[in-house]
């Protein structure tokens, strides 16, 4: 993916979360770029659901990293209303309380999950894996 000068186009990447700690941890885990073979990320940090809706909406967003614990709205039901409403939704990865909430992903139709508490390396692998899938999906 590259624009009109030749340069690496990065990747939106949606994190949401009702606590700004939890987005600053994603983001800190991930970094501007979790690996060399794909382009940056660009970050958009959203607190309600209504904005992750309109942001989805306006498209543009290659992955999306949703809060399963967040109030009042919850990243598991928002996955699953995103993966119902919109057509060639792009991959959500869902922050989950334990890894025994695995099947709330499946339910939401998320495409992966990983449990809190973060381990960096695992979300990492995750998003990478995920952006991956996403760019060859679309090519």
């Amino acid at each position: 993916m590259t624009d009109a000068t030749g340069d690496q186009t990065a990747l939106k990447v949606l994190v949401y979360s009702d606590d700004s700690n939890t987005r600053a941890q994603v983001i800190l885990a991930l970094g501007r770029r979790p690996h060399p073979d794909l382009p940056p990320l660009e970050y958009v940090e959203v607190a309600t659901e209504p904005v992750v809706i309109q942001n989805m909406d306006a498209g543009g967003v290659a992955l999306a990293i949703l809060d399963g614990e967040a109030v009042p709205a919850g990243g598991l039901g928002i996955a699953k209303q995103l993966k119902d409403e919109i057509f060639d939704c792009p991959p959500v990865l869902v922050l989950t309380g334990r890894p025994q909430d695995a099947w709330l992903a499946t339910w939401s139709r998320a495409e992966a999950a990983v449990p809190h508490p973060l381990d960096p390396i695992q979300l990492a692998e995750t998003v990478v894996a995920l952006l991956r899938a996403h760019a060859t999906a679309t090519t």
